[in-house]
């Protein structure tokens, strides 16, 4: 159980964020929510069953290092630690061969999957060492260790992405922090039944997040 544990959701307003959002708060987690939109934040807030002051929201431009910095340093203000960040910003860009895909097909995708993530490991990993205990968790994709025709532009940034967060596992060797990715083909927000559902991805963060998965770390578990 993840009851009075503190996780940071980034693309808290997309809908697996979410769905996050729901799950961690039935767990009695505190949250802090991240995205670009003040208002989806605020209904957000308002839609999962919390108090009030277990719940922050800050809109922000993952891009920008320092405002990510001043929302690390809000997080702990309010709750007094951080235990978990959970990044679920991202796109896709692909249908193109590289020679005839645009330079920026590549920038959207390095700043993305491979910037956002930068900034917010840079912030926010130290705190989950100096607590003593914590999760990472982003989402990702086989194509990042398998690419094919035409996706290259997003296979680069999630690869990118795996490597830091592969390294940033290392880095927590010895500690009681740990950072995973979960692996998903496609993200079935419609519910047709061809992907993993977003309800489905949460459950193995859960997993993820508790005590029991302690020892692991470094994974690429995959949901295919």
């Amino acid at each position: 159980m993840n009851k009075n544990r503190v996780y940071v959701i980034t693309g808290a307003t997309g809908v697996t964020g979410q769905v996050a959002a729901h799950g961690f708060a039935k767990q009695g987690a505190s949250l802090a929510l991240l995205s670009n939109t003040k208002s989806k934040l605020e209904s957000l807030a308002n839609e999962i069953d919390l108090p009030k002051n277990q719940v922050l929201t800050y809109a922000l431009d993952l891009l920008d290092p320092e405002a990510i910095w001043t929302a690390a340093e809000a997080v702990t203000a309010k709750f007094g630690r951080v235990d978990g960040l959970i990044h679920l910003v991202g796109g896709w860009r692909g249908g193109k061969t590289i020679a005839e895909a645009e330079h920026d097909d590549f920038k959207s995708m390095l700043d993305q999957h491979v910037w956002t993530t930068i900034h917010l490991f840079q912030a926010f990993s130290p705190k989950l060492v100096a607590n003593g205990w914590g999760r990472v968790i982003l989402v990702s994709s086989p194509v990042a260790t398998n690419p094919s025709a035409k996706r290259g532009p997003y296979a680069m940034g999630k690869a990118a992405q795996e490597a830091l967060l592969l390294t940033l596992a290392d880095e927590f060797a010895d500690t009681e922090v740990t950072a995973n990715i979960i692996l998903v083909n496609s993200i079935d927000i419609e519910g047709t039944g061809k992907g993993t559902s977003p309800k489905e991805i949460v459950s193995a963060m859960l997993y993820l997040c508790s005590d029991e998965a302690g020892k692991v770390n470094g994974t690429r578990l995959p949901l295919l």
